[in-house]
């Protein structure tokens, strides 16, 4: 796909490692069957290794790139409920991220981030409803009293993703999250 778009583009430049599975029952570690873990690990990290493995082939080529992975404020403060959304999403705001980030200092001029968002208001989950007590016991922990809108997640990669911006930034993780410190009230 890489060779495909810059062929079709004339060249590659960012590269936005979003995926994401977050399984839709909350399940203690020890009822997690194995089917279910495999799936949400490869769905999340093995799907943004693949897509990190084939940009960062190219940016090594040319001798520069961005690239940005998506994890997720679960992967930093852990989700109860959700182990494997957790580690596979750590996995790439941390072991991931700092890997890549020492693989490509031999190159120079290619840099990696991640941003990390925490609750976040998309249409699906409006579509789906929004449960406001829930809403207002996770919103009394921010320091911004709100949910993460897609624009506020949008933001934070495009500043990651700019050479003009962030051009001296690598391997760092920005939460967007509100000041959310990974606790609900009771």
């Amino acid at each position: 796909m890489v060779r495909s778009i810059v062929s079709d583009f004339g060249g590659l430049d960012v590269c936005i490692a979003n995926a994401g599975l977050y399984p839709t029952t909350s399940k203690p570690l020890w009822e997690i069957d194995a089917e279910r873990w495999d799936s949400t690990m490869d769905s999340n990290l093995g799907v943004t290794v693949s897509t990190a493995r084939a940009f960062l082939g190219h940016a090594a080529e040319v001798g520069r790139g961005s690239i940005v992975l998506i994890g997720s404020t679960a992967g930093i403060h852990g989700e109860s409920g959700h182990a494997d959304y957790a580690a596979a999403k750590g996995a790439i705001t941390s072991g991931l991220l700092m890997s890549l980030k020492n693989d490509v200092s031999q190159i120079g001029g290619v840099r990696v981030n991640a941003v990390a968002p925490g609750w976040t208001v998309t249409p699906k989950k409006v579509e789906q409803g929004v449960d406001e007590g829930l809403v207002e016991r996770a919103t009394a922990t921010m320091a911004l009293k709100k949910l993460a809108t897609p624009e506020d997640v949008a933001s934070a990669v495009v500043m990651l993703a700019s050479d003009e911006i962030s051009g001296h930034i690598t391997g760092q993780v920005i939460e967007v999250a509100g000041g959310m410190e990974g606790r609900l009230i009771p």
